[in-house]
């Protein structure tokens, strides 16, 4: 009993730290899967490319640079829109500094139906901000990706979204609270449309700012709930890391 004990304190202890929390939901008739991050507990970062230049493009991608390190990929999401060669369309910043630059003016696609915003990554905060105000305040961020539209402005819906919208795709997007503290990522489960979006971040997750990130190409991994989405190469992503690997946890 006494070396299971020890064992079991062990594994806990190798295990990889941290505080996101996924899970699924529904909201409005509607099916969502929803990963809450804690900045003043989880490491959130972007990831492009790899030492060596080259896109990550898929999540194991990331996971096996990380492991290299020592250090896992609990919580990862596609993070913005790209062109055919995976580069950002908007502003994309990181610790390899900046990839392209802020985009202000209107534009074809979601992208360009602004307002559109940007998720800034600070030191001590994490916030979803309006493209024309990030522009005029110019925060302090470690990483940034721009993308669009903004879903909720200021706890107000995005004004070109309508309630009998007939545009269905699963959605993906993050919200952030007043403070800069609380960080949502939310993906659909089923089609919705921008409004039934947007109201999940507003009236049921009570996120005063949110941005979109993209429709069908949306991808999740979340190992919390057995969940790693495959398939065709992705531009920027989000992703929390954590000190250990999955199989430093199961050697323990």
């Amino acid at each position: 009993m006494i070396r299971w004990a020890v064992a079991v304190v062990l594994a806990l202890w190798a295990a990889p730290a941290a505080a996101v929390d996924c899970r699924d939901i529904a909201y409005d008739d509607n099916r969502y899967t929803i990963c809450e991050v804690d900045v003043a507990e989880d490491e959130l970062r972007l990831f492009l490319k790899n030492g060596a230049g080259e896109v990550y493009g898929h999540f194991s991608t990331i996971e096996n640079d990380l492991a290299a390190k020592g250090q896992s990929l609990p919580f990862a999401t596609n993070a913005g829109m790209y062109h055919r060669d995976r580069s950002p369309v908007g502003l994309y910043r990181d610790g390899d500094g900046e990839e392209m630059r802020l985009i202000t003016t209107p534009g074809p696609g979601n992208f360009g139906l602004l307002p559109n915003g940007v998720l800034c990554i600070g030191a001590a905060r994490t916030d979803v901000i309006e493209t024309l105000t990030f522009a005029e305040t110019e925060p302090s961020c470690r990483y940034a990706t721009q993308s669009g539209p903004m879903l909720v402005i200021d706890g107000a819906l995005h004004p070109r979204f309508l309630p009998d919208s007939t545009s269905y795709f699963i959605r993906n997007g993050v919200g952030t609270s007043a403070d800069g503290q609380r960080v949502v990522f939310a993906i659909s489960r089923n089609a919705v449309t921008f409004h039934q979006f947007g109201s999940l971040f507003r009236d049921h997750l009570k996120l005063p700012s949110a941005l979109y990130f993209d429709g069908n190409i949306s991808r999740l991994h979340a190992p919390q709930i057995n969940r790693s989405d495959a398939g065709f190469m992705m531009g920027p992503v989000v992703g929390v890391v954590a000190d250990g690997t999955k199989s430093d946890a199961a050697t323990n």
